[in-house]
């Protein structure tokens, strides 16, 4: 869209960011871009500097920022992000010496999250992190962030006003934090219904906008909101998808990743985020097509790390693997990933092969068991043929012979109603 078509409301802002030697900055710089699109701001300028690392007091030099103010004044910015976490004295030098606001990437990322959180759950785990960030950016600023209000990087605190003292903020904190972790008890209680359920859980994970919602949809039928931009779904949504052989499992869409996803965010969707520490297995979705694909797939991994979910079994869709053209360099990276499966949400193609890696996998993790269950315990049995594999069934006098490959929970509910104490896991 160019900008003579976008609505006269658009936020105009400059892009700042350090041109660090050895670092990636204009791939993190573009992202800002579509961060800033996303926010529903028009990008009118970038600005950059070549420096070893941030100015302690003005994240660049104070020469380049009363420069900053002189382009601002050229473009008719409003507002200038910075492609970084500023400190609060950084962030209030720079806003002084550049007679701009200024928000920094967490604060831009928070301000998405707050214009998409739709549910009760997420808007209050959203509220949690703008206030954690807030606190400490309050000293010695008073009224002066009101002129502030309405803007990008203001959104979302519901009617809590900017202005508020500390006091009161960190009593809001803590009532937001009782609220998670009521909302954690519950997604806790409703694992543990699906648990009983016998269903095994998948999790969608992966860099935001590589798909994820648009492969729940086509798995499972669902309709998760689609959209071509970053963070288009922020509440998990879960589906029961059949396998093949009459297999049932459910599959659960998580909130994307970002490189650097700011702690706050991080520390306040844990409750959230705990549908993927729980879930038996991992779908890695990739933007098979992204030019920065590879290091999207990294900044993805040290997410999955920071919630102790490295090691888990996880399955690599390489999705949109329609609209790659040159694949020569794919062939390299899908050979070192354990389970690697090239897929198109949108069109359909190798979506059998991805059921059937999630069955195989989950077949891998199965204990085989040879019971005599007693006829009062045939309930089950169907459980066994629900979640497992049997591999053969003999009617007696007394009840059935069963022999199966089951998750280990069934195996140790098997064994016991044959009057068998389960062996131990082997060292």
């Amino acid at each position: 869209m160019s900008p003579e078509t976008q609505p006269a409301s658009r936020e105009r802002a400059l892009l700042l960011a350090i041109e660090k030697p050895g670092e990636d900055w204009e791939i993190s710089l573009r992202e800002l871009e579509q961060l800033a699109d996303t926010a529903g701001v028009e990008v009118v300028g970038v600005v950059t500097q070549r420096r070893a690392g941030p100015d302690p007091v003005h994240f660049v030099g104070k020469g380049k920022a009363r420069e900053i103010r002189q382009i601002a004044g050229d473009a008719q910015a409003e507002v200038l992000l910075v492609d970084a976490d500023l400190t609060p004295g950084q962030q209030r030098h720079l806003e002084e010496a550049a007679h701009i606001g200024v928000v920094d990437r967490t604060a831009l990322i928070l301000d998405i999250f707050a214009q998409r959180a739709r549910s009760r759950e997420g808007k209050v785990q959203v509220e949690l992190a703008q206030l954690t960030y807030l606190l400490p950016r309050l000293t010695g600023r008073g009224t002066e962030l009101s002129r502030l209000g309405g803007g990008i990087g203001t959104r979302g605190p519901g009617e809590t006003k900017l202005e508020v003292d500390r006091r009161h903020i960190r009593q809001r904190i803590g009532l937001l934090k009782r609220q998670v972790q009521r909302i954690g008890r519950r997604r806790g209680i409703e694992r543990r219904h699906r648990q009983a359920a016998g269903l095994p859980v998948a999790a969608l994970v992966g860099y935001t906008n590589a798909g994820k919602s648009t492969l729940l949809n086509a798995l499972a039928g669902a309709e998760v909101l689609v959209e071509d931009r970053l963070f288009a779904t922020l509440d998990p949504t879960i589906r029961r998808v059949s396998l093949r052989g009459g297999r049932e499992i459910l599959i659960t869409d998580t909130v994307g990743f970002i490189r650097n996803l700011p702690h706050q965010l991080v520390a306040a969707f844990r409750a959230t985020l705990e549908e993927v520490a729980e879930a038996d297995l991992l779908i890695h979705v990739v933007d098979a097509g992204h030019p920065e694909m590879q290091a999207q797939m990294e900044a993805a991994q040290r997410v999955l790390a920071d919630l102790d979910c490295a090691d888990k079994p996880t399955i690599t869709a390489f999705n949109k693997w329609d609209q790659v053209r040159d694949r020569s360099h794919l062939w390299e990276l899908m050979r070192r990933e354990p389970r690697p499966v090239a897929v198109s949400a949108l069109t359909g193609l190798g979506l059998s092969a991805l059921l059937a890696t999630i069955g195989d996998l989950l077949e891998q993790s199965l204990k085989e068991v040879s019971v005599m269950l007693p006829w009062e315990a045939q309930d089950l049995l169907a459980e066994a043929h629900a979640r497992g594999k049997v591999l053969r069934t003999e009617p007696g006098r007394e009840g059935v012979t069963l022999s199966a490959r089951v998750p280990a929970d069934l195996a140790g509910r098997l064994l016991h109603a044959a009057g068998k104490k389960p062996e131990p896991e082997a060292e």
